[in-house]
């Protein structure tokens, strides 16, 4: 088994496009019933990966005490059509998506927050040019997607903007009131 920041990455057995490699599937063991799945997505910097080892503790408390209240988190994904499309065909019938967790943040600051990031992250794609690149390839290829989820009911949009105890606050509120 597979592990990050001492938490499980899962596998989901017929999943036949690639995840991207630096977003791992995160979550808690399987269950009996289909699996429900929440989508985590945001532009560069919005704070998605810190947000989901965050959300995972709080998965763990709430499973300790009923296991049958579980997700399965999936950070960063789908990033475009293709991934999207991807997934509808492979997992059509065998998982449910319950919601898109939507870090809404301006630009400028993920771009700060990603160069932060980048003194210390050894990530060769924390620089001003590539990330201006990455916010453009979200806004043309994984905004659609959000849009498309968001036409459905099915985003829960938070201001990413705040601080990290902040925004978890506004996490904790979602993931209470969704079960």
């Amino acid at each position: 088994m597979l592990s990050r920041c001492g938490r499980r990455l899962l596998h989901i057995p017929g999943l036949s496009f690639p995840l991207p490699s630096h977003r791992p599937l995160l979550l808690c063991p399987l269950r009996l019933m289909k699996p429900l799945v929440v989508f985590v997505l945001g532009g560069p910097g919005a704070g998605k990966g810190t947000q989901c080892a965050r959300i995972v503790e709080e998965m763990d408390q709430t499973m300790a005490v009923n296991a049958q209240k579980n997700k399965f988190l999936i950070d960063g994904f789908p990033r475009n059509q293709d991934n999207l499309q991807g997934w509808n065909k492979t997992m059509d019938g065998k998982a449910d998506v319950s919601f898109v967790l939507f870090f809404d943040c301006n630009n400028e600051i993920c771009i700060e927050r990603c160069l932060e990031r980048g003194k210390s992250s050894g990530r060769s794609d924390d620089n001003r040019e590539s990330l201006e690149k990455r916010i453009q390839t979200y806004l043309q290829s994984t905004k659609p997607i959000i849009d498309l989820y968001e036409e459905m009911g099915k985003v829960k949009k938070i201001d990413a903007s705040k601080s990290v105890d902040e925004v978890f606050d506004e996490v904790v509120k979602i993931f209470d009131k969704e079960g």
